[in-house]
C-alpha cells in the first residue's frame, strides 16, 4: 500500500505565528497541536513539515538557529509522544523563483518523491492562501485553519479552526 502523508505548514498551524521566530526558546505549540499530530499519526498517515523561512534569506537568523529552533520542536513533540517522519523548508525570500517557496509546490513534491507518497490520498493543512496553492499545485486535498480570508479562486476543500479540528476531519472523526 502507497503511503499517505499530512504535509503542514509551521508558523500559524502548528504554532503561533508571532513574526520571525529567530530563537529556540520563542517557539511554542499550539494547545491542541500533539492530539492532533498523534491523531494522523495513528490513522497510519506520514507527518511532514513544510515551511518557508525567509527570515534566513533576509538574514534575521541562520540556518543554524532554525535547525536548534526545530530540535526544539522535536524535543516539544517527543515529551507528547510525535514527530514528524520529515521536514523542508525554504530559506529564500519571496522573489526570488526558487521553486520550493510555497505557493510553489517543490517541497511537497520532493518529500512525496523521497517517502513514495500517494499525492491524490494525502493532506496539505495550512492557515494561508499560500499553503492551499501549494497543496492543490501538488495534488493534495486542502485544509484552511485559523481562517485567513481567502480569494474564492483558492478555496480549500474544508476549513477548520485549528488542527485538531483539522485531524479529525482528515480522519473522520468529525463530519465534513
Amino acid at each position: 500500500m502507497t503511503p499517505r502523508a499530512v504535509f503542514l505548514d509551521r508558523d500559524g498551524t502548528i504554532n503561533p505565528d508571532p513574526g520571525y521566530i529567530d530563537a529556540p526558546e520563542k517557539f511554542k505549540l499550539f494547545p491542541e497541536t500533539i492530539e492532533a499530530l498523534r491523531l494522523l499519526s495513528s490513522a497510519g498517515y506520514l507527518l511532514f513539515l513544510v515551511t518557508n523561512q525567509s527570515g534566513i534569506g533576509r538574514g534575521y537568523f541562520s540556518r543554524e538557529t532554525l535547525a536548534a529552533i526545530h530540535e526544539h520542536m522535536g524535543r516539544l513533540l517527543a515529551g507528547g509522544g510525535v514527530k514528524f517522519d520529515d521536514l523542508l523548508y525554504c530559506p529564500h525570500q519571496p522573489g526570488e523563483n526558487c521553486g520550493c517557496r510555497k505557493p510553489d509546490p517543490g517541497m511537497v513534491l520532493e518529500l512525496a518523491r523521497r517517502h513514495g507518497v500517494d499525492r491524490e490520498k494525502s493532506w496539505f493543512v495550512g492557515d494561508k492562501a499560500s499553503d492551499i496553492i501549494c497543496g492543490r499545485r501538488a495534488g493534495c486535498r486542502t485544509i484552511l485553519v485559523r481562517g485567513e480570508k481567502i480569494d474564492a479562486e483558492v478555496s480549500p476543500d474544508f476549513i477548520a479552526d485549528d488542527l485538531l479540528g483539522a485531524a479529525r476531519i482528515i480522519t473522520g472523526k468529525e463530519s465534513r
